[in-house]
């Protein structure tokens, strides 16, 4: 049973250090006993008191890892119901289904747009990141060789899918050394399956009828020793599952209901034939609050919405996109070369120097740090202002790198223009345009 507030401050050495975060050790402890903050962050607590505390401090969703090395996928670990109240921790794997009955073209052409469907949006890769094979055939030689080909091809995390425990065996022991994801232990076969699962070290899936059949699977797995459990509540209704996802998140963070306190898999292929209605389910439990989301096919079309869709869900609502403040050179700028000004928002970044790089103009772009705050935001805060840009354009050493002394504000900046010629004696401050997209035409006029 999870321990309160004030007995997990009895067990913390009340140093009031504030090294975790927070000032005191009984905000701490709090933190703690809501399941908001790790005992990691505690620099000084003893190996008696983590021992004691290891119930409280775990999270009420407990963290599960599919797949080895850099490409292993970590869902759970989630805190809160909603990303306002902190944010959400590990964003869902997607998943592209391949079949063991499907034809070898098929099978190829599948893990070619695993790997060729990629997008770069601010700065970051955009792209599934699992592979869930399912055994169609329910032939164990079958699908061993599709294992087999997968791992070959791909270091994706993988999903080994199948009703029957021989199928499930060959499996896994075909590709056990990538700790793939074994689907699914049912009442009929969890002890078989739990079997698997210690002998391979691999996650597994539960899955049952109904949130009440689903609990007692997850209390036996525990209980055989199994803590890497994913949930599937077996509603194959968006209405059934949408409140399964709610009832599970709600239970393990409100309740503290350990047998719920696993993150969760969804099938939205099994939910509809049609692929634009699956992107929106799927684009629903990204939301509410799917670990694993397994999708019939990859097309370029649905997925890069629900990539986009996926970033912008699971980036930290208080800890903006930033890019690193300095000067950027695009497209071989010269001592000739013109200087623009932008800020740190990595959205602001990357559309600016996108644009620059359209305008085949050689160039310099000065970001400056404004915590992550796009430019009209950071200006309206005081962030990127005359008295801040001009010191910080001094210090960055472009002056060693062009001959001229002219310097491209952003058009919504404009009022700053006078006191930038008061901070940079002998500079010409010159306005530019206000959205990204005239900074082609504006610098084809450029002379320095």
């Amino acid at each position: 049973m999870a321990l309160t507030g004030i007995e997990i401050f009895k067990l913390l050495p009340k140093t009031n250090c504030g090294q975790c975060g927070v000032p005191t050790c009984l905000a701490f402890a709090m933190a703690l006993a809501a399941g908001k903050a790790e005992l990691s962050k505690c620099p000084t607590v003893s190996e008696e008191a983590k021992a004691k505390l290891s119930e409280a401090a775990a999270p009420p969703i407990l963290p599960v890892t599919i797949g080895v090395g850099d490409k292993a996928v970590k869902i759970g670990g989630e805190t809160v119901m909603s990303r306002h109240e902190k944010r959400f921790e590990n964003p869902p794997g997607i998943a592209l289904l391949i079949g063991d009955d499907m034809p070898e073209a098929e099978i190829n052409a599948r893990l070619e747009r695993f790997k060729t469907l990629e997008y770069e949006r601010v700065g970051l890769k955009l792209r599934g990141n699992i592979l869930a094979l399912r055994a169609g055939s329910s032939d164990p030689a079958k699908f061993a060789a599709l294992a087999n080909k997968v791992k070959s091809a791909s270091d994706a995390p993988i999903i080994l899918i199948s009703p029957s425990v021989e199928v499930l065996t060959a499996g896994a022991k075909a590709c056990a050394e990538r700790k793939p994801l074994i689907y699914a232990a049912t009442k009929d076969n969890i002890d078989q399956i739990a079997a698997l699962a210690k002998e391979t070290g691999c996650p597994v899936a539960a899955k049952a009828a109904n949130l009440e059949e689903l609990a007692a699977l997850t209390e036996k797995l525990a209980a055989a020793g199994i803590k890497n459990i994913v949930l599937d509540s077996g509603a194959r209704t968006v209405k059934q599952a949408l409140q399964d996802q709610i009832v599970i998140r709600s239970a393990a963070l409100n309740k503290k209901y350990r047998p719920l306190g696993y993150p969760t898999i969804v099938q939205p292929r099994e939910m509809t034939d049609n692929p634009m209605k699956e992107a929106m389910i799927a684009a629903m439990f990204i939301a509410k609050y799917a670990g694993i989301i397994v999708l019939s096919d990859f097309h370029g079309e649905s997925l890069f919405p629900l990539l986009v869709a996926r970033l912008n869900i699971y980036t930290d609502p208080q800890r903006p996109l930033a890019t690193t403040q300095g000067i950027y050179e695009i497209n071989n700028p010269n001592e000739n070369s013109p200087l623009m000004v932008t800020s740190n928002f990595s959205l602001t970044y990357f559309i600016v120097s996108g644009e620059i790089e359209n305008s085949k103009v050689p160039s310099y772009l000065y970001v400056k740090d404004t915590e992550g705050l796009s430019v009209m935001t950071s200006w309206a805060a005081g962030k990127f202002s005359a008295d801040i840009i001009g010191p910080a354009i001094k210090k960055s050493g472009i002056e060693n790198k062009i001959k001229h002394r002219k310097l491209i504000i952003p058009g919504y900046i404009a009022a700053e223009s006078g006191g930038l010629e008061e901070e940079l004696p002998g500079w010409e401050i010159l306005v530019g345009p206000r959205d990204a997209s005239n900074l082609p035409a504006y610098l084809k006029n450029w002379k320095a």
